[in-house]
Order: C-alpha cells, then structure tokens, then sequence
C-alpha cells in the first residue's frame, strides 16, 4: 500500500494516503482515533491495523471526498450534523468518477468497480467531547469555516490542534458549504484561547508551530481581504474567488461575494 507514515510524536502518526491527503492516528493506552479517512482508494483500515490492535473510532473533520471516501473501509464513522447532507453527496458517484480521474493522471492504479459501487457506513452524529484514549485526550471542536460542522481536534497532553481542512498554509473557503471569511475568522480567532504549541493540518506531512496560524489570523484582516485580487480557480462552482497573500508565505482563498454580502437577504 502506498500509504506513508510520519511518527510526529508520541501516539501521534501522521498518515498520507497515496493522492496527498493525510489523515492522523491518536494512539494511547487504551484506545486509537483516527481523524479522517483520505481518499479511500486503498484499504486504509487495513493499514491502520498494521499501526495499531487497539479498539477504534473513527471521525471526519468534514464530509468532502478527499478525507470521507475512505470511510468505505469501516463500519461506521463520525461527522457533525452540519455535514450530513454534504456527506451524501461528496461521496456519491459524480465525486468518486472525479478521484478516479485524479488518480489516472497520477499513475496510481485503483480496482475501478469496487471503488465506485463500494457503500459509505452510517455517518453517526459526532458531539463536542473529550475522548480519553489512555494517557492521552482527543477534545473534539466544532468550528465552522471551511464547512458548517468542520471539526478540530485538540490533544492537550502533545499541545497539539489537528486543524482538518479549517487551516493549511493554503486554506480554501470558496465552496458552496463554506462560511463567510468574516465568520470564518472569528471561529478561528476563537482558537487561539487554546494552549496548543503545535499544529498537524490535512494536506501537510509535518507539523507547524503555533506561530503560523497565529501569523495567519492576524493577516486575515478586512482591508487584506478587500485588496485581494480575483483569480481563476477551476472549480466550476460559478464563485467569484479572490486569494488573499498573507504572512509566511501563507494563502487564503475565499468567496468575494460572500465577503462582500452579495446576495444575502
């Protein structure tokens, strides 16, 4: 299997599946948490259990198809509510003949049939909660932004924040399902109480300090937004998008008429 791993610290491994996303495994002494499912184009519950025979739950920080399709591969998962419709549909099959393109243009050879008639398990509703996993705490965050039941999760014991898709060096927020950037941000903001000192992100192999996020936010001001210019992005979604240059090298890209209150009642 393709799948590669970065032990980024104690009960923590990274995973990137063979498209590029990466999801991340909390292990303790009792229990195992995986946050997201990749692509799911190969068996990425098999090679969980290469990395661990504890007892496992399993969460998505969002519903779109590059963390939720490899869901395929389990009984069941968990997904807040506001993510429930978008569930259903980004991982139907207009979604999954999508990935099989992808996926041809990059070499990586997938059992065509069984991924696209493959069920999706139950998307049982996630809450806000501590999950003690055995000397280490997975607290799971609602924090909409990127989607309306985005997810993060915060282990105190590590200092760490997996931010899902809410933060990556370059954040998109200009789907359909995405909040407003002023809304976006103050969730965000809100973040920041949190004692975390470092960061796994979905579409990273390794981890950032808080310095970057901070940095982040603290560039996502209204005049940055404002003078961001409009760019193409391919994404047949009919959005004006506009991206905003912000510090260390950092990007953001967002719906400009969202921002701008265009078309709200």
């Amino acid at each position: 299997m393709a799948f590669q791993c970065f032990p980024v610290l104690p009960g923590v491994t990274h995973i990137q599946d063979a498209m590029g996303v990466c999801m991340t495994l909390l292990a303790g002494e009792k229990r195992a948490l995986l946050v997201d499912t990749g692509y799911g184009l190969e068996d990425v519950a098999a090679f969980v259990r290469t990395l661990t025979d504890l007892p496992l739950t399993v969460m998505l920080t969002h519903a779109h198809h590059d963390h939720a399709l490899g869901a395929r591969w389990f009984e069941k998962v968990y997904l807040f509510p506001q993510d429930q419709e978008s569930y259903r549909e980004f991982t139907g099959n207009r979604r999954r003949r999508a990935v099989l393109r992808s996926a041809k243009d990059k070499g990586i050879a997938v059992e065509e049939d069984a991924f696209l008639t493959a069920p999706m398990p139950p998307a049982l509703p996630l809450m806000e909660q501590e999950i003690d996993l055995g000397g280490l705490t997975a607290r799971v965050i609602l924090c909409p932004g990127h989607t309306p039941g985005s997810a993060v999760v915060y282990v105190p014991e590590r200092q760490l924040l997996l931010t899902g898709d809410d933060w990556n060096p370059c954040t998109w927020l200009f789907f359909h399902e995405a909040l407003r950037a002023q809304d976006y941000r103050r969730n965000m903001r809100g973040l920041l109480a949190l004692p975390f000192e470092r960061i796994l992100c979905s579409h990273q192999p390794h981890l950032y300090g808080r310095a970057m996020l901070e940095a982040f936010l603290n560039g996502l001001t209204d005049e940055a937004l404002q003078a961001a210019p409009l760019v193409p992005t391919g994404n047949g979604e009919g959005v004006r998008t506009a991206q905003a240059a912000l510090p260390e090298g950092q990007i953001f890209v967002f719906d400009r008429d969202k921002f701008e209150g265009k078309g709200e009642a």
